[in-house]
């Protein structure tokens, strides 16, 4: 009997589950597309937490103007860690812009590392939170490179959008 009960049980997930597929649509994903342009950046301190300060690590905030591609504002936090030659970032930025001029909201998730005796070897990796986004940018999905010379910061954004 309860063989019965737990076959039952799983027939009726199974069920629910291919339902559910079958309800759900697959977003249709438009082209990749390519913003690029530069920004400026205010990162100042921020206050640590006790525990922050406990484990050695700092706390910045992000404070930033886009143009070119993509137009707008950006604000955020950043917490860091230098620890003998390493040294690394996360952060999450907000973003209220227009990208090719659709606008809407966004978060940047941000995740760096370096060596000071390498600066060769360092990896920065900022994408969009998955389903961070509003209005016109609803749905919107890319990775961000930051370029850095003697004139600024530039960017290169590599994003979709869904099919409308």
């Amino acid at each position: 009997m309860k063989r019965r009960k737990i076959e039952s049980v799983a027939l009726l997930l199974v069920a629910l589950l291919v339902a559910a597929g079958a309800m759900a649509q697959p977003m249709k994903r438009g082209s990749t597309m390519h913003a690029t342009g530069t920004f400026k950046v205010n990162v100042k301190p921020t206050e640590v937490s006790p525990v922050g300060k406990e484990a050695g690590l700092g706390v910045m905030t992000i404070d930033k103007t886009w143009s070119g591609a993509i137009e707008g504002t950006s604000k955020g936090q950043m917490t860091t860690s230098v620890t003998g030659k390493a040294m690394a970032y996360v952060a999450l930025e907000s973003m209220k812009v227009k990208v090719d001029g659709h606008s809407g909201t966004f978060v940047f998730m941000h995740s760096a590392t370096m060596m000071s005796d390498d600066p060769q070897a360092a990896m920065l990796n900022v994408t969009v939170v998955p389903n961070s986004g509003t209005g016109d940018l609803a749905g919107i999905e890319g990775k961000l490179k930051i370029m850095i010379d003697k004139t600024g910061h530039s960017y290169d954004f590599e994003y979709t959008m869904p099919a409308r």
